[in-house]
């Protein structure tokens, strides 16, 4: 049959189909009705195949609306039907990041040591950051971090980093004429922080474990940061057992991350480490409004104290307390005054009784010879240290300072020992400018001063440049008190540094430093091997590459 007769029957079929079976019945024997019986039953078939055909494409196009729906609705998820018998799900595709703008409050780089997130902190940071949702969970980025959440967040499991690689070395440092050297690298390099941090929650229950692969002076040894738990159930508040770093003071506060300078003052890195300092075994919380903070801790031994003496018979217990306030706040000010305590109600005693020595680099992380010392302090009977703290930020410009007194008190001895009661002294003045980018702020949970925010990413053909600022500081700490006091002809000592440096943030997640450090370390017998009779004066130069998620 021509194909104009197929087209015919085609727009006829239906009429067809109701009139042919009569006939058909009428006249079943008529060769030219059976003919037309068996095109008529060839046209079902192809009109069978054509239907199918159209149903496919049909289900081809829904196919690919259903993928431009998910790319405009970047946090959706869902199962699309693309077959008869096939189901695959399409995850969210969204646009490629930007590099910006970003508001001040969005642009501070990532820090994997901020307080404990709450339950509903946590699932409003899931919500606003990409997902992708699989069945009944969630794999996402929320601040930065690899985060698998239950599909309500009451489960959930991250990971961390900070990676701090240091490389430099030390400028006329050499010793004086009847003097040991000393550890004083022309260049050197050290993994200052190799920190992966695993969290796991359970509602506003978190569990925290991170092992640390760096050191403050020789790399390749691995110890423990921090490894507690927290309950974050309570408005604006954090409760927490178990080995942590308590903070007392506005410099610590910062976190690791968000240092102006490679390390701390020295006189902070003494009087956090009394009765706090990392992994401290702490019971206690700290809660925080818009305006002030408060904070205080119970705490006991360091992790692996007792592995590194295994001669104690009586662990040490102190206890941290801070207090902060932000009087005034504008746009363009930032008032911080706050306060600091520690104390070690009783240190560590072995069978040589309860000593302690206070000791300290330069402010140099490079594993160099510690030259500040306050000899070896025996018959300890309970060390504290107090002080305020004081900050300022004007439109780009920060600067901030802390005092810290040391008491430290002798127990019963013999009449002829005569140990003193001695009093040490420490401060420090910081100044910072940004040079571009969004300038350091406020962070009311921490009560300190965040990093600089980085409003575009580095991207020089499109002449931005990320972030960069400039600092100085100039710290002191004198542990020299009266004659003999660390036994007979050891003598505490003064150090004063001073330090300058760049730090430049190309985007949220890597930072790079440059520090000059000037130090002048008075003389003192109770350094050991000779290194410092005569006092010592030098330079460093050292930079830091470093990456956090």
């Amino acid at each position: 049959m021509n194909t104009t007769l197929r087209r015919t029957l085609f727009l006829a079929s239906p009429f067809l189909a109701s009139t042919l079976p009569h006939y058909a019945e009428a006249r079943s024997t008529d060769p030219e009705v059976l003919e037309l019986r068996r095109e008529l039953a060839a046209m079902r078939q192809e009109m069978a195949a054509i239907r199918q055909d159209f149903r496919a494409q049909a289900r081809n196009h829904n196919s690919i609306e259903n993928i431009g729906s998910v790319r405009r609705h970047k946090n959706q998820t869902r199962l699309v039907n693309t077959g008869a018998e096939e189901v695959r799900p399409v995850f969210s595709q969204v646009a490629e990041r930007t590099n910006g703008p970003r508001a001040p409050s969005e642009s501070r780089i990532a820090t994997s040591e901020g307080p404990v997130q709450s339950w509903a902190d946590f699932r409003a940071a899931n919500a606003k950051d990409e997902t992708m949702q699989v069945g009944g969970m969630k794999i996402g980025f929320p601040k930065g971090r690899p985060t698998i959440a239950s599909e309500d967040g009451a489960y959930a499991f991250s990971l961390g980093l900070t990676a701090q690689e240091d490389f430099g070395g030390f400028l006329g440092a050499g010793p004086k004429k009847g003097e040991g050297k000393g550890n004083f690298n022309n260049f050197t390099q050290n993994a200052r922080r190799m920190r992966i941090y695993f969290s796991w929650r359970y509602k506003n229950w978190v569990a925290n474990v991170t092992p640390d692969f760096g050191s403050s002076s020789v790399d390749g040894t691995v110890g423990l940061f921090e490894a507690n738990l927290n309950y974050t159930g309570l408005r604006n508040t954090i409760l927490t057992v178990g080995y942590f770093q308590p903070r007392m003071e506005e410099e610590s506060a910062e976190r690791a991350n968000s240092f102006e300078f490679l390390e701390r003052p020295t006189i902070v890195d003494l009087v956090r480490n009394i009765a706090g300092g990392v992994a401290r075994f702490s019971v206690g919380g700290e809660h925080w409004e818009k305006r002030w903070l408060a904070a205080a801790y119970f705490t006991g031994q360091k992790f692996g104290d007792r592995n590194k003496d295994t001669t104690i018979t009586d662990s040490q217990t102190g206890g941290v307390a801070r207090i902060a306030g932000r009087p005034y706040v504008s746009r363009d000010i930032d008032v911080h005054v706050g306060a600091g305590a520690t104390a070690a109600f009783k240190v560590n005693e072995n069978p040589n009784g309860r000593n302690y020595t206070f000791t300290d680099n330069m402010e140099v992380p490079l594993g160099e010879t510690s030259l500040l010392t306050s000899g070896v302090l025996t018959n300890v009977s309970q060390i504290w240290a107090a002080g305020p703290q004081l900050a300022l930020r004007w439109r780009r410009f920060l600067l901030k300072s802390e005092y810290y007194h040391i008491g430290v008190s002798r127990s019963n001895q013999a009449i002829a020992s005569n140990l003193p009661s001695l009093g040490f002294d420490g401060w420090y003045v910081a100044a910072n400018y940004t040079i571009f980018g969004h300038p350091r702020a406020y962070n009311p949970k921490t009560a300190a001063f965040t990093t600089p925010g980085v409003e575009y990413d580095f991207a020089p053909s499109q002449n931005h440049w990320g972030a960069l600022e400039f600092s100085g500081r100039w710290s002191v700490t004198n542990l020299a008190d009266v004659a003999g006091q660390g036994g007979s002809g050891v003598n505490g000592n003064q150090q004063t540094v001073w330090e300058t440096g760049f730090n430049w943030y190309p985007n949220q997640h890597f930072k790079f430093m440059l520090d000059y450090a000037h130090y002048i370390v008075s003389r003192s017998k109770g350094v050991s091997g000779g290194i410092n009779v005569l006092g010592r004066d030098g330079n460093a130069l050292v930079a830091r590459a470093q990456a956090t998620f």
